[in-house]
């Protein structure tokens, strides 16, 4: 007789059993956001990068129209960049 060992947890322990099913679970949730991360970083995607991108393309249009003096444009570049 297996004692209830598929119905116990880890190994038929019980509630020991499940404390360590919890705890692999835990585990490999944060593993797997740990990888997310991971691979974020090393694509080096950032929002950050691409608003300010964008921010100074609309900034040189709107001088290209003659909205903004080069002084204007000058102020704000400084300000956009980091």
């Amino acid at each position: 007789m297996m004692w209830g060992w598929p119905m116990m947890g880890f190994g038929g322990f019980g509630g020991i059993g499940m404390i360590f099913d919890f705890i692999f679970f835990v585990l490999i949730v944060i593993g797997a956001i740990l990888l997310i991360v991971w691979l974020v970083r090393k694509t080096g995607y950032s929002v950050a990068d691409k608003t300010s991108t964008r921010s100074l393309e609309i900034l040189k249009e709107r001088y290209a129209k003659g909205e903004l003096t080069k002084e204007q444009y000058e102020n704000m570049k400084k300000e956009l960049m980091p």
